[in-house]
Parts: C-alpha cells; structure tokens; sequence
C-alpha cells in the first residue's frame, strides 16, 4: 500500500525534568488540559491533516503508553487503510536488542515500516509538544521548494534562542546554517523539531549516519547539518501559532494557565473544525456545589466542587471540599483535597489527597509539585 505521506511521532521521552510526573510513564503520556494528555496534540494534528498513517516510536514506559494509542480508534485512525502503529525499541535480526539511541536512529531501526508504504515524504515529530498545526500546509509548501526537507521554525525573541535549535535562513526561506543553542545566535528561528523529508532523501542520510560510529544520531545534530553540508534543499516553515514544549513542571502549569487566558490555543471553540480527541473517561456530569465559588476555571466531567476554585484546571474525578481553596492550580485525576484545605500554585498529581487543614504554597514564589498524599 503506498502512502503519499507517513508520520513519525517520536515518543519515547523519559522527560527527567517533569520529576515525579514522569516517575511511572513516558513524557507525552503526561495529562494535560483537563481531559487530555500530551500526544493527543501531534495525533490530532495528523487526523486533522489527513494523514492517516502515523508510527509512534516507544522507548520509555512504553506499556501505558501503548496501550493508551492502542489502534488510533480515538484519533480516527483505525480504518481500512489507515492506523496508528506503536513501534517500540525491539530485537532485530542479527542487531540483537538495542534502544533508540538518538532521533534519527529511532527512524533507521523502523525503515522497514516506512518501506512497506513506500511514502514519497515523511513527517517527523516530536510527543511532546502542545500546538495546533495543518501538516498538510507544511506539505504543500515543501513540494512547492522541491526540498529535500522542510524544518518548521517558531519566531522566539533573541534573549530565548540559546535555548533552541536555531535555523539561520535566507529572505527566501534557504537555511544556510544551523546551530544547537548558540551562545550568541545570529537569528531568533527556533527549531520546532517538526520536520517534512523527501524519504529517499532521508533514508540515504540516515543510512550512512548509522556506520558513524562518532555520530549522536540525531537530526539536529547529525542529520540536518550533513544535508546542508551537502548542498541540499533545506527551508524553514514559519508557524505562527501557540507553541509549548511542556518539558518543566513549570511550563507544563503555565500551558495549563494559558487555557484559562486569551491565548490562540483554544480548546472549546466549539465553530472549530480542528478537534483534539482524546479518550473518554464515561465519568459522571460534574457537580457544584450551593455553596461552591467556581472563577476562571475548566472543571472536568466526575468534578464534585464544594470549596473554592479559582484560575485552575482539574481533571475528572476531582473533590473539591467545603472550605477548601484550589488558586492558580492544575488538580489531575482523582485528586482530593479535603475539607478546609488551601492549595496554591500548584500541580497536584493524579489521586493525591490533600488532607483537611493542610496549606500548599501559600507564598507561592515559584510552581509547587505535589506527588504524595499531604
């Protein structure tokens, strides 16, 4: 069966940062928004874009991970000619058992599920991002350049550039350079890690990448600077949009934030036609209680709120007690906090219970992880 197009959602992030969050399940695992988690962006974003051919690459706690993706059905992506495949690290002929050992590795060791649809492009991304994006306007474009591959870059300002990949391009779009967080970088093009590669293109460098001993095997580093050093087509894709690697327990509690701001990334736009699927819990409506004070918050289906609520996002299944404060916090499932209790920003982790008179960072100087029962 050939594929005009194939993705690639790479997926096996331990994602070390996110601490105790990810103590138990890979990275784009990780809950976010109040009914989602994380790698329903990139899936959503592939079914939205008509690509209905879509490998995930699991290293990491890949069990729940597996499970959760599954066939694609939540995605629409479990058609006659369509799936989500899970791919994860595994034995391989006379190769024995190895992990994924850098980006463009995990895509060498799967060769052979992208041969078997013959796609004439590939589309790479990454697990754990939260955005919106037509893949297929990213398409249109690297067809129109004849690129050998087409890297989509997010404006940031100078100040936030070391921290990112940084694409030095031409007026016309040509990268010419690329840098790995430069000290002093010489443009504010960052990197998404949203790539679009002709596959013949691709496997050819990914084939003579694996012999290197001395490579990373990784496309910022490996990949994308032996095409430029060979002379091809190489151009950046401006997106416009909301963008978020979710990576820090604080930039995961700010994304939650910007939910509940005037941010492009909108969730309940209901004249949309660009959903996020996700999995359905089949919990119960949500209650609120008489006496409940509920401010600038999304509240989940199975939420019985008694207490106060006020700028936060909870998951389904939550209590809220009388008497009890939730300010500027992300509850995930199952989360108690008890009657007369105060919780300030913060992200309480999925069935933690937060006991009667407890007080969680009232000063509130910086974003609080609360992983155990307090």
């Amino acid at each position: 069966m050939s594929k005009e197009i194939v993705a690639m959602i790479l997926a096996g992030g331990r994602g070390t940062r996110l601490e105790a969050l990810t103590a138990k399940v890979a990275k784009p695992a990780v809950y976010f928004g109040g009914k989602y988690r994380i790698i329903d962006f990139p899936l959503s974003n592939c079914a939205n874009s008509g690509i209905d051919i879509v490998g995930v690459l699991t290293q990491y706690e890949s069990v729940l991970l597996g499970t959760y993706v599954g066939s694609g059905q939540k995605w629409g992506l479990s058609g006659t000619n369509s799936m989500a495949a899970i791919l994860p690290a595994r034995e391989r002929g006379e190769v024995g058992a190895t992990w994924y050992e850098g980006t463009a590795d995990a895509i060498y060791q799967n060769l052979n599920f992208l041969d078997g649809y013959d796609p004439e492009y590939v589309l790479i991304l990454s697990g754990d991002h939260i955005y919106k994006m037509d893949y297929a306007k990213m398409l249109e474009a690297h067809k129109e350049r004849k690129a050998a591959a087409t890297i989509a870059v997010l404006n940031v300002s100078l100040e936030e550039a070391s921290r990112f990949g940084i694409m030095n391009a031409k007026e016309d779009g040509t990268i010419y350079e690329f840098e790995e967080k430069p000290a002093h970088p010489k443009s504010n093009l960052a990197s998404m890690g949203i790539y679009i590669f002709t596959y013949k293109e691709l496997k050819k460098y990914l084939k003579a990448d694996a012999k290197l001993k001395d490579s990373k095997h990784d496309f910022g580093m490996n990949i994308i600077p032996a095409m430029l050093n060979d002379g091809k087509k190489l151009y950046a894709y401006e997106f416009d949009g909301y963008w978020k690697d979710v990576g820090t327990v604080d930039s995961l509690w700010q994304a939650n934030m910007d939910l509940l701001a005037d941010k492009e990334l909108d969730l309940y736009n209901q004249k949309s036609d660009w959903k996020i699927y996700t999995e359905d819990t089949f919990s119960h409506p949500q209650i609120i209680g008489e006496d409940a004070v509920v401010t600038n918050s999304m509240v989940t289906q199975g939420c019985v709120v008694d207490g106060e609520v006020t700028g936060s996002v909870l998951f389904d299944n939550v209590h809220v007690g009388q008497g009890a404060k939730v300010v500027d916090s992300v509850l995930m499932p199952g989360v108690l906090i008890e009657e007369g209790a105060e919780v300030y920003k913060a992200i309480v982790d999925e069935g933690v219970v937060v006991h009667s008179s407890t007080v969680v960072n009232k000063e509130a100087k910086k974003v609080e992880l609360v992983a155990k029962n307090r």
